[in-house]
């Protein structure tokens, strides 16, 4: 609940899908180490709606199993992908596109993504180019992609952002079964069969131990790359509902409550002088002192203490990785 709002991520994404879908009609693919703390966060889901992941191997693989799993159940399905962690501010405006998602989709042979319009030149989320304005209904907000674009640097993101062509990848996908199936055989054909070996494990016993050795054979590939950038039948639905991922601090900064000097603070005993628009996040029992900041994380996790400028936060995973290879200890 990094918010402070008295649900976490995850309960706020399930509730919201909860508005155009049965809950015996949820997936949720995480690592196995976490199957307790899902079903403590949803527990009105049945063990065999969590699927277990025994390694990371990004988007694509999980996305394999989950609609492998689905077309065992119905072949005629509509899916709607989402990370657990997005915010999303208008929820209304959200369902309405998601429904029209649903509604072209289920008409077309078509890969969707939800493009958000982009607030300022963020490095640390991924791009969509459109193309041309689909006709479709009285939805006036869908396109054809042109390109994506992972993470640029600040410069190309200050170009994006003044040509008004170019929309944040929210990560939310929308396709018909048949659809996806057909793009993983086309694009993926490596992983579509790795996966579709286990259509007479799934469900059953074996179906751990097919998965561990599955993974243990995928590559690790993200769904953008493997499919997305490659397929020629992938469009966009254009909104603005109040989205972030929150998978930046910058989009947290920009999300969260800030006292008179612009500073987030949460957590310990914390006194800040001649400080302002800074993160800090540390534990209950820590009693902190900052004089002299400006634009500055300073977050402590796991007894481990993070100082760094917000404006080079996309190099905070390489500090994690030297920090964890240096010491033997993963941090989170």
């Amino acid at each position: 609940d990094i918010l402070g709002t008295g649900k976490t991520l995850i309960q706020q994404t399930y509730e919201r899908f909860r508005k155009v879908i049965p809950a015996e009609n949820f997936l949720i693919v995480t690592n196995n180490r976490y199957f307790n703390l899902v079903k403590e966060q949803l527990p009105e889901l049945m063990d065999s709606q969590i699927l277990l992941e025994p390694l990371r191997r990004n988007t694509a693989p999980c996305l394999a199993y989950a609609c492998s799993k689905i077309q065992k159940k119905s072949a005629h399905a509509n899916i709607i992908v989402s990370p657990s962690d997005h915010l999303i501010l208008k929820e209304d405006q959200f369902i309405h596109e998601i429904e029209n998602g649903i509604q072209f989709v289920e008409n077309n042979d078509a890969l969707l993504t939800l493009g958000i319009k982009p607030s300022r030149p963020e490095t640390g989320y991924g791009y969509i180019q459109i193309a041309d304005r689909v006709s479709f209904k009285d939805v006036n907000n869908l396109f054809e992609v042109k390109t994506f674009t992972e993470k640029p640097d600040l410069e190309m993101a200050q170009i994006f952002l003044e040509t008004g062509e170019f929309f944040w990848n929210s990560g939310i996908f929308l396709w018909s079964l048949d659809s996806i199936l057909k793009s993983f055989n086309q694009h993926l054909p490596e992983v579509d069969a790795l996966f579709k070996n286990g259509i007479n494990h799934y469900d059953t016993e074996d179906e751990i131990s097919f998965i561990n050795k599955t993974y243990s054979e995928c590559p690790n590939i993200s769904i953008d790359y493997g499919i997305m950038e490659k397929a020629a039948n992938v469009f966009v639905l254009c909104a603005d509902f109040g989205w972030s991922d929150l998978g930046t601090w910058g989009s947290l900064f920009e999300n969260s409550n800030k006292d008179e000097q612009n500073n987030i603070v949460s957590g310990g005993k914390t006194f800040l002088y001649d400080s302002k628009d800074c993160i800090i996040k540390m534990p209950e029992d820590k009693i902190v002192v900052v004089q002299g900041l400006e634009d500055y994380i300073v977050v402590e996790s796991d007894n481990t203490l993070l100082i760094c400028k917000k404006e080079v936060e996309q190099q905070i995973r390489q500090f994690v990785a030297d920090v964890s290879m240096s010491t033997n200890k993963e941090i989170r």
